[in-house]
């Protein structure tokens, strides 16, 4: 008796799973449309759409092995928006071959709260926005997910900043892009970049770095030389990671991530961050913390084969008297065959594993109250870098930096461009 029961209850349960999988519709909208605020299973095989999947409601979402293919490079993969609790789980994300190259997101989410993005692929969404994406949202997760192969050739168009006022040739994109969001957690995702590298032939046939407009007046905080140059060494934009709106996204965790072959491995401009045991491997830059980053701790990380700096915290644009960096926690952390990437030939030997600067801006407010410790910068043969720390110098140079039990092997000019104090 026992037994039919058992039977009874599991044929129940299988039922009830076909009766919320998406293959009993005509569409994947056609399916979240008729089950609203249920989560909706997408069985193996490829789902071609040409339009959005978008999801609202309460406990929505999808998950499953599908694989759901963009035709539309004018339109994202899904939507999420005023969402509570959704979630999306398991499923691959592509574009195909001749559409991968877009302007828009793989996962899109605006003002959710407590959204689940939990070990989904996102794969050859070639763009400068996000492949995953979160806006205006508050404690949401993104984890476990792959994004691979983000990046496209594109134009950084800068003429409507009287601080640049040019536009240059680049390569673009970031792998997961949160911005005015608060208490978001990014754990134990992969961003992997295999198309777009930084060699020489990449360069010279898509002229990357070559201005392709300039404004009649140079940008206030251009050199006079690189205006007349016509050409930036800047032309790898985007980011692995980037957290940005500083004087909104507050309290992020950033954990055990892997990085590999970004421009800007992480990229902060937020408050109460934690960055920890997170690998930045072959990114012209391992990450930042600038435009008013308060608070940040950033503790036992892997930073391999970086070229312009591994860690660097400044001021920048954004920052202000409310809007100011500092009161941060370097501890812990390694640095190794700094100047060995991919990126050598543009930044040469003449660079720093650390980087604490000053503003963009005369009036910016010093970064100030920060503790390194425990660190270690680590070459196999000659160190690649000129000083293993730079500080910014003039008026605004950094306050209150304190410095100790760190292994910083010399540079081909001293261990720092200053005295390091304790």
């Amino acid at each position: 008796m026992k037994a039919l029961f058992l039977l009874a209850f599991l044929l129940t349960l299988n039922t009830s799973a076909a009766e919320r999988s998406v293959s009993a519709y005509p569409s994947i909208q056609a399916a979240l449309d008729a089950n609203p605020n249920r989560m909706l299973f997408v069985p193996a095989g490829d789902y071609p759409i040409t339009d959005k999947i978008r999801i609202r409601g309460v406990r929505s979402g999808l998950f499953g092995p599908g694989r759901i293919i963009q035709q539309n490079a004018e339109q994202p993969i899904i939507v999420i928006e005023d969402a509570k609790e959704a979630e999306i789980r398991d499923l691959t994300l592509t574009r195909p071959e001749g559409k991968m190259e877009t302007r828009q997101e793989g996962i899109v989410a605006i003002k959710c709260r407590d959204l689940v993005i939990d070990n989904v692929r996102v794969i050859d969404n070639r763009s400068p926005a996000g492949a995953i994406t979160l806006r205006a949202s508050q404690n949401c997760r993104i984890s476990r997910c792959l994004v691979r192969n983000y990046m496209r050739v594109s134009i950084d168009d800068r003429t409507k900043s009287l601080e640049w006022g040019y536009a240059f040739n680049c390569t673009d994109g970031t792998g997961i892009s949160v911005s005015y969001s608060t208490g978001t957690h990014i754990e134990g995702n992969r961003i992997i970049e295999e198309n777009l590298v930084p060699t020489p032939e990449i360069k010279a046939k898509h002229k990357l770095g070559d201005y392709v407009k300039k404004n009649p007046v140079k940008g206030t905080l251009l050199s006079q030389q690189a205006w007349d140059a016509g050409y930036t060494d800047n032309w790898q934009q985007g980011s692995g990671l980037v957290v940005t709106a500083p004087a909104v996204s507050n309290l992020t965790r950033i954990l055990g991530n892997h990085i590999e072959n970004a421009a800007q491995g992480i990229d902060l401009h937020s408050d109460h961050v934690i960055v920890s045991n997170n690998i930045i491997v072959n990114s012209f830059m391992g990450m930042k913390a600038m435009h008013g980053s308060r608070n940040v701790l950033i503790t036992g990380n892997q930073f391999s084969r970086n070229c312009l700096w591994a860690i660097g915290l400044m001021p920048g644009a954004a920052a202000n008297a409310e809007n100011f960096d500092g009161g941060s926690i370097i501890a812990n952390n390694i640095i190794s065959d700094f100047g060995h990437g991919d990126a050598h030939w543009i930044w040469g030997d003449e660079r720093s594993p650390f980087k604490f600067d000053t503003g963009q801006q005369p009036d910016d407010p010093p970064l100030t109250d920060v503790v390194v410790t425990g660190n270690v910068v680590h070459s196999i043969g000659k160190p690649r870098y000129k000083y293993a720390v730079i500080i910014g110098g003039g008026p605004n140079t950094p306050r209150g930096m304190h410095f100790s039990n760190n292994l910083l092997p010399v540079g081909s000019q001293g261990v720092a461009n200053t005295e390091l104090k304790p």
